[in-house]
């Protein structure tokens, strides 16, 4: 077992503005906020009463690689969009990501000359902290969520309760206290007319639309299993510990690595491929899961990591099918990202990667013939078009499902015990520290031991 930190110290950014941030403070502030900023009534129409030509003012909040992906998908999906505000708690995250985007910015430019109002983010509005989320969340209109998933829950709730639109990278939490969090915030979106899009990008790729689609029209009947896999070399290695970073920064720094910032990776990262599987089954959600998981090849670097490297769950669903998922982090092996579906009368094979979408039944092959398209750009083109229109697009329910069939595997993976789907829902597991300030606690590190771990 490993030592458990005792106290954390955070290198304070000269913008930081003061005070612990508790997530426990949102998950029981359950109900809708007034809008803050120069928000309407109706907040659709604010952005959508003159489509193509009205600023729509984007924050982004976590500007690591995948939010400074998301963030130029966003000034690509809409001529009207600028970024407007930065969030990160590490102001060289936010210095390198402003850098890049209005470089890129001025690339684009030379060949749209529209592409040279897209970044308007000056240091005034770039925010860092634990807390500076709340002061991009307040200047824009629409909201790109992609920090650590462990502030998913209180990010999401802040969004939503000011009356903006979002785009929510997965996974949405990491333990149970978080999702029923992230369910009522999308309940609180659904009720304001809010978009809300989510991370779970192959539901925006068109091939997999196409064969996932006839999956469902009944082209090899109705569905009995699916075995999806998520076998990956595993996460980029530590980010080693610089002067002045106290426990909490060199965590969140290297926060794949820890299940109270990540999930593990079952839930961080192949929980795209359980989104796959609760899609092949037409999103009907199990009654229960029994996983299999624990540390063969893990490093102990970044210090203290906790997270396991492979996992193997079988879900078992009211009518007595079964859907089974493997994921692994075993560097040199054999890498694969495949989803099996076998129904009544055929079966189907599933890899984006390799450009398969192909289906075998009454004796016959057939292959999807939809041209492959940006996934990742085509959630951003569907969220701004949404939003011009006034016909708001909501993930909420599917997004929240199927990060909880990840949560639940992850808690079956670590106790060695059966977790329901009722339970997943009712568990009192909260991984959070009980404050994000710089001298608190950061939770214990411990590696869990399936069959000694409780359950919660």
């Amino acid at each position: 077992m490993l030592n458990r930190p005792t106290s954390v110290g955070c290198k304070k950014q000269a913008t930081a503005p003061s005070g612990a941030v508790s997530r426990r403070s949102f998950v029981a502030a359950v109900g809708a906020a007034t809008a803050v900023g120069s928000v309407f009534a109706d907040p659709m129409a604010r952005v959508a009463h003159a489509a193509g030509s009205d600023r729509v003012k984007i924050g982004l909040i976590g500007c690591g690689g995948r939010g400074s992906g998301a963030a130029m998908q966003a000034m690509n999906a809409d001529p009207g969009t600028v970024l407007w505000a930065l969030a990160d708690p590490f102001v060289d995250r936010i210095q390198s990501c402003a850098n890049v985007l209005s470089q890129a910015v001025v690339d684009r430019a030379q060949s749209d000359a529209s592409f040279k109002d897209r970044f308007d983010c000056p240091v005034e509005r770039q925010f860092t902290g634990i807390d500076g989320y709340k002061q991009a969340i307040a200047l824009c209109d629409v909201v790109l969520l992609a920090a650590p998933p462990a502030f998913r829950p209180m990010h999401l709730r802040a969004a939503v309760e000011a009356g903006k639109h979002i785009f929510c990278e997965k996974p949405m939490a990491v333990d149970a206290v978080g999702l029923r969090s992230v369910r009522d915030s999308a309940a609180i979106a659904a009720e304001k007319k809010l978009s809300l899009v989510s991370g779970f990008c192959w539901r925006y790729a068109t091939p997999e639309r196409d064969v996932y689609g006839r999956i469902h029209a009944g082209a090899i009947g109705p569905v009995r299993s699916v075995y999806t896999t998520y076998n990956a070399s595993g996460f980029r290695g530590e980010s080693p510990r610089q002067e002045g970073w106290g426990e909490m920064e060199y965590c969140i720094r290297n926060w794949p690595y820890y299940t109270w910032l990540s999930g593990d990776h079952i839930v961080e990262q192949a929980v795209h491929s359980i989104d796959r599987l609760a899609w092949a089954m037409n999103d009907q959600m199990p009654v229960s899961v029994n996983c299999t998981a624990g540390r063969e090849m893990r490093s102990d670097r970044p210090v203290g990591n906790n997270i396991f490297d492979h996992f193997t769950a079988a879900f078992e669903y009211a009518d007595g099918r079964r859907g089974f998922h493997t994921c692994r982090h075993f560097p040199g092996a054999a890498s694969d990202n495949s989803d099996y579906i076998v129904g009544t009368t055929g079966m189907a094979t599933v890899n984006g990667f390799q450009n398969i979408q192909q289906i075998v039944a009454d004796g016959k092959t057939w292959q999807s013939d939809a041209k492959k398209n940006d996934m990742y750009q085509q959630e951003h083109d569907e969220l701004f078009a949404s939003i011009r229109s006034g016909k708001p697009i909501f993930d909420g329910t599917r997004m929240a499902n199927s990060t909880a069939m990840a949560i639940m595997a992850r808690m079956s993976g670590y106790t060695g015990q059966p977790v329901t789907w009722s339970h997943v829902w009712e568990s009192k597991e909260d991984l959070s520290p009980t404050s994000w300030a710089v001298d608190s606690m950061v939770p214990p590190t411990a590696i869990a031991v399936p069959g000694k771990t409780k359950l919660l």
